[in-house]
């Protein structure tokens, strides 16, 4: 029972992903209400930094979307009137007015929860077989017991001596330990896979864990962190590089654009290591705003063309942020052939590049990127260890999937995919008889995850993925791949250890029974001691522990 309250509470933290309050436009007054009264058709307001409060429709205002949940993709994406947004996404730019479409069980994380609870009522395979041989086994026990009663009769014995040795079979054969063997194993494994992060949807997923031999992990959001970090800078000659990053980040300051705050963050990191190199006599030069590091100018007349860029007056200076179109459509900037080039290999990484310009110049070039898990390498590794194929799987170019593949200790890499072609890949791999396990987390993962034969979602992805997979990995750490796989095998071979117990220990001791060498007070005590040891034995997986794992 303790394990039960353990899974729930683990599944509801993984469902804890929506809102719990939404603001309603009523009467042109702004109510908050609980989200789960929300009906369909109210409208609701959605302010930076909060939570989608149901799946709905965009009706006035315009803001980027952090859809990772539902995209597996690092770049939110714009939404204006008419976009659909999905419960439990966050509103990371301006202010949204949503109309609410599908509410309550209707949702895409009640959906989740509703397909989770039917596959944990399944059964495993190995436990469809226990029945099976059950089936057989107790009538067979009775035929035994029948005949022991008749065989020591027609052998003289007396009667009591026949009835003693006829109901010691009963009781020695009794299948207790049998019934015990599977479900026991389960809920326990279960249970520490809660505690650890790591849903097992159905005990059927455990026969296929044991099969995989190839591991197909998806890059971004899986392998990688899916949150953009600036990743270089390139100024224009006869730029300081200390005022690119100065006037860039001032301005992106205002906005509330993750690659803006990207570029934010990591302006003010690299201002401060480069203030850290000067020696203490250096004298710094460049405009008065560019002092102090931690400071940045005065911003004014700030504008935001959403998906392409941004404008404001910093220290007197016209700086412009933005995509390279933007700037040489709508300002007629040219590019310098130096920041073109450096812009053109980042992109053939898989990064973004964004420009800064002022005064009617394009000054120098910002390149932002997803950048790969600390865990990742430490993943790879262990499933290596444990004998899987690890294969990367992205929509990105070849030369950015091999980049990050290099980054964890992948050899093996399948690039520029489509996501509807994903389930296509999946497909040729099993045909080639490999064993296909798949990790991922956005939507256009679901496919592919419920066509492998062991599907692993991360519960930082899409409702959509979840309800594909297999396995839920409540965290995006990439290592609860290996602790998933691994608990799911030392759940299964506490199975068999304790079928083999209990079907060994009943076949050994029949004969002593029937041959009425066994006091029924005795085999009553011996039966217990295998249900005990059965129990005991499953009860051991309470301390799996992985070896990353503090607890």
């Amino acid at each position: 029972m303790r394990a039960r309250r353990q899974a729930g509470a683990a599944l509801a933290a993984l469902l804890d992903l929506g809102a719990k309050q939404a603001t309603v436009l009523r009467d042109g007054r702004e109510v908050t209400v609980a989200a789960d009264t929300l009906a369909v058709g109210d409208e609701f307001v959605i302010r930076p930094g909060e939570k989608v409060a149901t799946d709905g429709v965009v009706i006035a205002g315009r803001s980027a979307v952090d859809a990772s949940m539902l995209t597996g993709e690092p770049v939110p994406a714009e939404a204006g009137p008419g976009d659909v947004v999905t419960g439990g996404c966050v509103n990371v730019g301006g202010r949204l007015v949503v109309r609410a479409t599908r509410v309550g069980a209707d949702t895409q994380l009640a959906q989740m929860a509703r397909l989770v609870t039917q596959a944990q009522a399944g059964k495993a395979q190995v436990q469809r077989l226990a029945d099976r041989v059950s089936a057989v086994f107790v009538p067979v026990v009775l035929v035994i017991a029948v005949a022991t009663l008749a065989g020591w009769l027609a052998a003289g014995g007396s009667a009591a001596s026949a009835f003693t040795a006829a109901v010691a079979v009963l009781i020695i054969a009794c299948p207790c330990a049998m019934g015990l063997a599977t479900p026991t194993a389960i809920l326990v494994g279960t249970g520490r896979g809660a505690q650890l992060g790591i849903l097992i949807k159905g005990p059927e997923v455990l026969e296929s864990t044991r099969r995989v031999d190839t591991i197909v992990l998806d890059k971004t959001g899986t392998v990688t962190t899916g949150q953009m970090t600036l990743a270089g800078v390139a100024a224009a000659p006869g730029v300081d590089e200390r005022e690119l990053l100065r006037y860039a980040g001032a301005v992106e300051s205002a906005s509330e654009h993750p690659i803006a705050a990207a570029i934010t963050a990591g302006a003010r990191a690299r201002l401060a290591t480069l203030v850290d190199r000067q020696p203490h006599s250096a004298v710094v030069t460049g405009p008065p705003s560019l002092t102090p590091p931690h400071a940045w100018p005065d911003v004014s007349d700030f504008s935001a063309e959403p998906g392409q860029g941004v404008s404001a007056l910093v220290d007197g200076h016209a700086v412009l942020v933005g995509r390279l179109a933007w700037l040489a459509d709508e300002w007629a900037l040219v590019v310098p052939a130096e920041l073109a080039r450096t812009a053109d290999e980042a992109e053939g990484k898989g990064q973004t590049a964004t420009f800064a310009a002022w005064d009617g110049a394009v000054r120098g070039v910002l390149v932002v990127a997803d950048t790969v898990k600390p865990s990742s390498p430490a993943a790879v590794s262990r499933l290596r260890a444990m004998g899987l194929r690890p294969v990367l799987l992205t929509g990105d170019n070849e030369r950015a999937a091999r980049a990050a593949a290099s980054q964890v200790g992948i050899d093996e890499v399948i690039a520029g995919v489509l996501p509807a072609d994903k389930l296509d890949v999946i497909k040729r791999l099993q045909d080639e008889g490999r064993t296909v396990a798949m990790a991922g987390d956005g939507v256009n993962d679901a496919a592919a995850l419920a066509q492998a034969d062991l599907g692993l979602a991360m519960g930082t992805g899409t409702d959509a993925a979840i309800e594909a997979a297999d396995l839920t990995l409540v965290s995006g750490d990439l290592r609860l791949v290996p602790d998933a796989i691994e608990l799911s095998r030392k759940t299964l071979k506490t199975i068999k250890g304790n079928l083999a117990w209990a079907f060994g220990y009943n076949v050994a001791a029949i004969p002593l029974a029937a041959s009425g060498l066994l006091n029924p007070m005795i085999a009553a005590a011996a039966m217990a001691f295998s249900s005990v040891f059965v129990v005991t034995n499953s009860l051991r997986l309470r301390h799996f522990q992985p070896p990353h794992h503090p607890n």
